[in-house]
């Protein structure tokens, strides 16, 4: 099969989004498929023997920090000389808005997958009036497609309310191998704490944006020296976040890790932190529960989905009635972290990449299969 991914974020970006797509590639190849990779050209114009095919990045007044690729006619191109037998569209939001329009025309199967919860951004960015259009824009270009997926039960059930169609739930996935808590390691233990390594360990790993509520755990560090937060990661925010973090002894940003560095970064932490309230999935709860470490969690919809309370994790209410401080209080009683930890992980063991990355397989067998058929029928 001649696989068509048209995205808006792949290499050398490190998010979650990159990651499954990578995974989902590295299954397709070795399954015998050829593919073509469509995406912002941001210098990695090669992974394994996929075809990549570059679009000119531009800088969005939102997000100066990145660079996007913008809808082109360059798209309908490299289409049409690849000459798929599926596309599949990953984020459309705006050369996706392109991938989409051009790989209807192709006439071939056409799957699309939504990632990022856009249209909740809007009230983090003081645009909520935006919110409907943001929606509509969403929606339209995810309507056309014969096969929409998505992360989590909770998003595709407010996508269904969205009216968005042929939702389907693409499952989770994690590093079995690479995310182990075997790779605890004592100086890079001492590393995250500044020096403190008898301190309760927290670790949060991500992008460093508004939307992540990274400034949240503050009054929690406030009134808790005896924990010490360590910030990995890079992104927009990390200049204010670090403003806002400035008077607290108990907090060490790393920026980026990757690679080995950010496993053994993961194992050498007692519990991981997820604030965040916007996630459609959240692909790092699981490399923490992968590396033993129990998941302290804001509410949401995706992620109660992931972290079952008390057992491989522990869930709080944000916002200014929330009860943080006192779930993190919860770590001192007797044997609860060691419990979380192992639950933890053994949860994990279920969610290697083969599964999702099959179930990918599947979706686009399925799409071909139902385009044929309708092909059929209109011919009878």
């Amino acid at each position: 099969m001649k696989i068509s991914i048209v995205t808006e974020t792949f290499l050398p970006s490190t998010d979650g989004v990159v990651t499954r797509l990578r995974a989902s590639i590295d299954y397709l190849i070795d399954q015998g498929h050829e593919i073509q990779v469509i995406a912002p050209d941001l210098g990695v114009r090669s992974y394994r023997n996929i075809r990549f095919d570059g679009v000119q990045p531009r800088t969005f007044f939102l997000y100066k920090h990145r660079k996007f690729g913008m809808p082109t006619r360059t798209i309908k191109t490299y289409l049409e000389e690849f000459d798929p037998d599926l596309v599949h569209v990953v984020n459309p939001a705006f050369m996706g808005y392109s991938g989409i329009k051009y790989g209807k025309k192709l006439g071939v199967p056409l799957i699309a997958s939504y990632h990022t919860h856009v249209p909740k951004y809007a009230d983090y960015y003081n645009m909520s009036w935006s919110e409907p259009l943001l929606w509509w824009h969403f929606r339209r270009m995810h309507n056309k497609a014969d096969i929409n997926l998505c992360t989590s039960q909770a998003i595709l059930e407010e996508l269904n309310d969205q009216n968005f169609y042929n939702m389907h739930l693409w499952k989770r996935g994690v590093d079995t191998e690479r995310f182990n808590p075997e790779l605890r390691d004592s100086d890079m233990r001492r590393r995250l704490s500044n020096d403190h390594p008898d301190k309760t360990l927290l670790l949060f790993v991500g992008r460093l944006a508004f939307e992540k509520e990274i400034d949240s755990l503050v009054p929690m560090l406030e009134q808790k020296p005896d924990a010490h937060l360590a910030i990995v990661g890079d992104g927009p925010y990390r200049s204010e976040l670090e403003k806002n973090f400035a008077h607290l002894k108990n907090v060490t940003f790393t920026g980026f890790l990757h690679g080995e560095e950010l496993a053994r970064a993961y194992a050498s932490a007692d519990a991981f932190m997820f604030p965040s309230t916007t996630e459609t999935l959240g692909l790092v709860i699981l490399e923490a529960m992968a590396s033993g470490l129990p998941v302290i969690a804001a509410e949401s919809g995706p992620t109660n989905e992931q972290v079952e309370d008390g057992s491989t994790g522990l869930l709080y209410r944000s916002g200014t009635n929330g009860n943080l401080t006192e779930v993190i209080n919860r770590l001192q009683e007797s044997g609860l972290l060691k419990k979380m930890s192992k639950e933890a992980y053994e949860h994990s063991r279920d969610y290697g990449w083969r599964g999702p990355a099959q179930q990918l397989l599947d979706f686009y067998e399925s799409a071909i299969e139902q385009k044929q058929e309708k092909q059929q029928q209109a011919i009878q």
